[in-house]
């Protein structure tokens, strides 16, 4: 997919203003509306420039978009990072910033570079409808406030942990920022740190709540809450599902052949296991309990992998011709019948 830079869309620095980005985004409406244009590609262009607004309008979006950096150029090959989104608060519903969506906005026609980002498959935290729009810090849309006091919206912010603190769980400090509008309408992050306590045996997308921790109301009533999606960044050495994990296992030959007591990683230490006799490379052993804690605890798969000796010596390359010579073993003899059947 190719990186688009909504700035150079939208002819304005990165440092604009909100005004800046508004008048910049009314004189190229203007110019390239397909129902009066007559410049070449208007309506291509035309969505382009609303995709790009769309974005940099909103304190939210543009904030997390501007974590990319500006070493990206348009059209260059881009995959969104795996902390995409990571520490920034946003108000709305649950979801952060994913979920956006079709609809009135014509976000279904927007590319697949603002779908990775904002929605669609592969977001961060898809799925759970449009938290986002020009109300949202300053940016207006207000609307006739009520006369009875009301709560604060509700805050969601990512947070990233280890497999080690979602098996063992503990005390968190998180820095957050949230993004908002200076009284020039420029953009600031005002960051703020939150403890947060990790239960043992948390799982992927699971949500920590901080109670009167959002958005405070402007109408005299409690403040909203603070929702936490966790995150658990990928492992050098397990993977993942749900409670489950599963880590490979190199064997030797003999003892995949012979069957071995061999020490097994685990996320609560090693542990002993044996091997049964005759086990295949991609073979799965299950250790009962030993993911992550939970009611039920998870279970640890052990997939085997065989990893043969180099034949880079000469009593190596004996050894081998000697099995060669001496048993009677053909690998693809199961193929073969099968296709001759």
């Amino acid at each position: 997919m190719e990186y688009r830079d909504y700035y150079q869309t939208l002819n304005v620095a990165r440092t604009a203003s909100a005004d800046e980005i508004k008048k910049a985004y009314r004189r190229l409406a203007r110019k390239f509306h397909p129902d009066v244009s007559k410049e070449k590609d208007a309506e291509a262009k035309f969505k382009q420039v609303q995709e790009a607004y769309e974005v940099l309008k909103d304190p939210e979006k543009r904030a997390a978009y501007d974590q990319l950096g500006s070493n990206w150029k348009n059209g260059q090959d881009f995959r969104p990072p795996p902390d995409f989104g990571g520490g920034f608060e946003f108000r709305g519903r649950p979801g952060g910033m994913g979920g956006m969506g079709g609809g009135a906005g014509g976000h279904d026609s927007f590319s697949d570079f603002f779908s990775s980002l904002f929605g669609g498959a592969g977001a961060p935290g898809a799925g759970a409808g449009n938290p986002f729009g020009d109300a949202a810090y300053g940016m207006g849309g207000g609307g006739r406030r009520r006369a009875q006091p009301t709560r604060g919206r509700d805050h969601h912010a990512r947070i990233d942990i280890e497999l080690e603190e979602a098996f063992r769980g503990g005390n968190r400090t998180f820095e957050l920022q949230r993004p908002q509008l200076d009284d020039e309408g420029l953009l600031r992050n005002r960051k703020h740190t939150v403890k947060v306590t990790i239960p043992a045996g948390i799982t992927q997308g699971q949500q920590l709540r901080l109670a009167g921790q959002g958005e405070e109301s402007e109408t005299g009533g409690g403040s909203g809450d603070l929702f936490l999606e966790v995150h658990i960044r990928p492992h050098n050495q397990f993977e993942f599902d749900g409670r489950d994990v599963t880590v490979t296992l190199p064997l030797a030959p003999w003892e995949a052949a012979l069957g071995a007591s061999v020490t097994v990683p685990t996320l609560g230490g090693n542990v002993d296991m044996r091997i049964p006799p005759n086990s295949q490379s991609g073979q799965k052993l299950r250790l009962r309990g030993r993911g992550l804690p939970g009611s039920p605890a998870g279970d640890q798969f052990v997939q085997l992998k065989v990893v043969l000796p180099p034949a880079d010596t000469p009593k190596a390359r004996e050894l081998y011709e000697r099995m060669q010579a001496e048993l009677d073993f053909n690998p693809r003899a199961s193929a073969s019948a099968e296709v001759g059947s």
